[in-house]
């Protein structure tokens, strides 16, 4: 059984930077397709990076353009860097796995997630 556990989240001012870590038990990890995805009070789970299994592919929202980086190192983490970080990032993180694709970003996709993790911007 997959597992997968965010860590990182907290509070930050408006502009500042934290990094949040996904870490992988119970599953060949470097074989999954990875994702970020977030979800703020009264919304829908929203897309924010993924990365490929090879870790050459990357996706990312429109909003977090320029600003996020998604990465792995295929032990068994996959990293999320958040930098310039504003009010409306606010949300739970949620890290997802899946083993049927090489890259995916849609929520169906995913068969395996976290528990998530609250990221808290203040203006």
């Amino acid at each position: 059984q997959v597992q997968l556990v965010e860590s990182g989240g907290g509070l930050v001012q408006a502009g500042g930077s934290l990094r949040l870590s996904c870490a992988a038990s119970g599953g060949i990890f470097k074989n999954y397709a990875m994702a970020w995805f977030r979800q703020a009070p009264g919304k829908e789970r929203e897309f924010v990076a993924a990365i490929s299994w090879s870790g050459l592919s990357t996706y990312y929202a429109d909003s977090v353009k320029g600003r996020f980086v998604i990465s792995r190192d295929n032990a068994k983490t996959a990293d999320l860097e958040m930098n310039v970080l504003k009010p409306e990032d606010s949300a739970v993180y949620y890290c997802a796995a899946d083993p049927r694709r090489s890259i995916a970003k849609d929520v169906d996709e995913f068969v395996f997630w976290g528990q998530g993790t609250q990221v808290a911007v203040s203006s």
